[in-house]
């Protein structure tokens, strides 16, 4: 989404909007989707200045492929237009600046239906 965002056609309001607002609200997720107090703090930490192309170098998937791999012109890597930093799950950092930390895992979804 941050690729159309540079393209500019869609604002990094709009992006937080469908990512997370609407899909907390679409299936009625519980303390979820929003910055709120008392809402479990999913949340991931991107920079806008600093691109990432994949390789096979800095795949962080347990399969080690990746579909970017050869998604760019002419089947060249995907350059994306900013890094993720940071990604916190239930208010937990689980990747900071290139390390994991797992010592704690997600928490159930709970639904308000």
């Amino acid at each position: 989404m941050l690729y159309y965002n540079r393209l500019g056609k869609i604002s990094l309001e709009k992006i937080v909007e469908k990512m997370s607002h609407a899909v907390a609200d679409c299936f009625s997720i519980k303390e979820r989707g929003y910055i709120r107090e008392g809402y479990f703090a999913d949340l991931v930490v991107a920079d806008l200045n600093a691109p990432f192309t994949v390789g096979k170098e800095n795949i962080l998937y347990k399969c080690g492929w990746s579909p970017f791999e050869q998604a760019g012109e002419g089947g060249a890597p995907f350059n994306f237009p900013a890094s993720i930093t940071h990604t916190f799950v239930s208010g937990h950092l689980v990747y900071g600046n290139g390390q994991w930390d797992e010592s704690k895992k997600g928490e159930r979804l709970l639904f308000e239906r």
